[in-house]
């Protein structure tokens, strides 16, 4: 694909209302790879996890990256994340997040609240340009996730951190986002990738370069009627990856109302949101096997390629 090719998102949109997100998200470049090890096939956690939260003060060289951290917590499931809550018995796949323009790691509550509820532990960078669609083009945003995700990792061999234990190293690490956060997802696929990526779930992204052959899972989300990131860019995404991939198509829906909850159809987001990461973190066949139903409804249209 050449890079002229690619479609330039449109500026002039609003922020969304409800279920804590924004419209824009940014594309960046990945950091340090290393080649995930897949563990053995296991069902994902079935019961809801409390939610706990805690934030880190991270950077890469002179970028800052204050990243909050959503992660199953032991407690009463329900309710808001608790800052610092003990971390739940058991050992949890990382799923990144990364937000769109002018919001930040709170904006997208709906998405890393469901993550980490689930059995996930979902970092979420706040990008410090998180204006400057210029960041999304010259890979800053990717490489800034490539970071948390290397800083996260860590906290596993991290002698006396709560996390200690409790991150699954081998089985590769998830990425999603939205707009300029859905174009960093695609752009650690393409042209700045990591390794580590098993995982990705680009909503409402544009075509960011050519596959780099990461051995990803990966579904596009996109409503018809976006007017901001053009849903033919995110179809010729694509059309270019080789399966296992899955493309859910909101009909009529515009730029991101399909992920506030009071939509008629966030149902259907948020189940095949949730099991391509079951699947493809936990190796859960009966996530895999749900996919076609959890995508399906009047308002929804389901392509995949999954073998």
């Amino acid at each position: 694909m050449s890079v002229r090719r690619r479609t330039l998102l449109g500026l002039g949109v609003a922020a969304a209302t409800g279920g804590g997100m924004s419209l824009l998200g940014s594309s960046a470049a990945a950091g340090t790879l290393s080649t995930p090890r897949m563990s053995s096939p296991r069902q994902a956690p079935t019961a809801q996890f409390a939610i706990g939260v805690r934030q880190f003060n991270w950077s890469r060289g002179n970028r800052q990256l204050t990243t909050k951290v959503f992660y199953p917590a032991a407690g009463t499931p329900g309710g808001n994340p608790i800052p610092n809550a003990p971390i739940a018995g058991g050992v949890f796949p990382i799923a990144e997040w990364s937000h769109g323009m002018g919001c930040n790691s709170d904006c997208y509550s709906s998405q890393t609240h469901d993550l980490a509820s689930a059995g996930f532990i979902c970092p979420a960078p706040s990008f410090s340009d998180n204006t400057n669609i210029g960041s999304v083009y010259n890979g800053n945003w990717s490489k800034d996730v490539s970071e948390v995700l290397t800083r996260t990792l860590t906290l596993n061999n991290t002698a006396g951190d709560p996390f200690a234990g409790h991150i699954d190293t081998r089985a590769g690490v998830g990425v999603s986002g939205h707009s300029m956060g859905g174009m960093t997802t695609h752009g650690l696929l393409t042209t700045w990738p990591d390794n580590r990526i098993v995982a990705a779930v680009p909503v409402a992204c544009v075509d960011m370069g050519n596959p780099a052959g990461l051995a990803a899972k990966v579904l596009f989300i996109h409503g018809s009627n976006d007017g901001t990131c053009d849903i033919n860019s995110a179809r010729a995404a694509y059309n270019e990856l080789r399966a296992p991939k899955a493309f859910l198509t909101h009909v009529g829906a515009d730029h991101g109302q399909y992920l506030v909850p009071d939509y008629r159809y966030y149902a259907q987001t948020k189940n095949t949101f949730l099991d391509w990461f079951r699947w493809s973190l936990y190796g859960d066949t009966a996530a895999r096997d749900r996919l076609q139903s959890d995508a399906t409804s009047n308002g929804t249209s389901w392509q995949a390629a999954l073998t």
